[in-house]
């Protein structure tokens, strides 16, 4: 393993969780007041309270280490068993908007999406780091749901997976335009109508 790997350790030492968090902390904190442009590897160093040579046995540089501090947040992301299809994508939603009203998450998933535009590899790791893993979200829904008799199973494993794809991008751009785009509150009203609208789309679907 190098030290471009973010689980990169070094030999003899293990890796001290507790500066990471620093580190990510640091990361996030830095984003909302100096911006994508003015943030330093440096800055992020003496906010966490390390030496910069600590962040590159890490990150390779400033573009891993912004994905994996904005990963984290949503890392918190969870999905109890609300009992209903309904409850639990509506909940989800809710959750999810609350996340990106904080200013650290809201300004750092801003701050690399627009980034990615002009890089490629950045895009790349956003999708491994951020949107592949909260698919395990979308993935749970679905089970507990064919479970429930509310969604019938998919024999099709490749049509599944696209399906899933699908829900994620609906549920994850709907959520992110209505907050970050149009500045718009996404409160119970707003996420019970989005939910109605996403289960037709879906009983449609499975009715086709």
């Amino acid at each position: 393993m190098n030290d471009s790997d973010p689980r990169a350790t070094r030999t003899g030492r293990p890796r001290s969780t507790a500066a990471d968090a620093a580190i990510l902390e640091a990361t996030r904190a830095s984003l909302v007041d100096l911006g994508w442009s003015k943030l330093t590897m440096s800055d992020v160093a003496n906010r966490a309270g390390v030496a910069k040579t600590t962040l590159y046995r890490r990150w390779a540089g400033k573009n891993e280490l912004v994905v994996d501090a904005v990963a984290v947040l949503f890392d918190e992301l969870e999905l109890p068993d609300r009992g209903s299809l309904a409850a639990d994508v509506q909940g989800v939603v809710l959750q999810f908007a609350a996340l990106l009203e904080r200013p650290e998450a809201r300004t750092a998933l801003m701050a690399v999406v627009a980034e990615s535009t002009r890089d490629d590899s950045l895009r790349l790791r956003i999708r491994s780091a951020i949107v592949d893993r909260q698919k395990r979200l979308v993935l749970l829904g679905r089970e507990r749901a064919q479970a429930r008799g509310e969604l019938r199973y998919e024999d099709d494993s490749s049509a599944a997976a696209r399906n899933a794809d699908l829900i994620f991008d609906v549920i994850a751009g709907a959520v992110v335009h209505r907050t970050l785009v149009s500045a718009e509150p996404v409160d119970s009203a707003w996420a019970s109508g989005f939910t109605s609208l996403l289960l037709l789309g879906l009983a449609g679907a499975q009715a086709g």
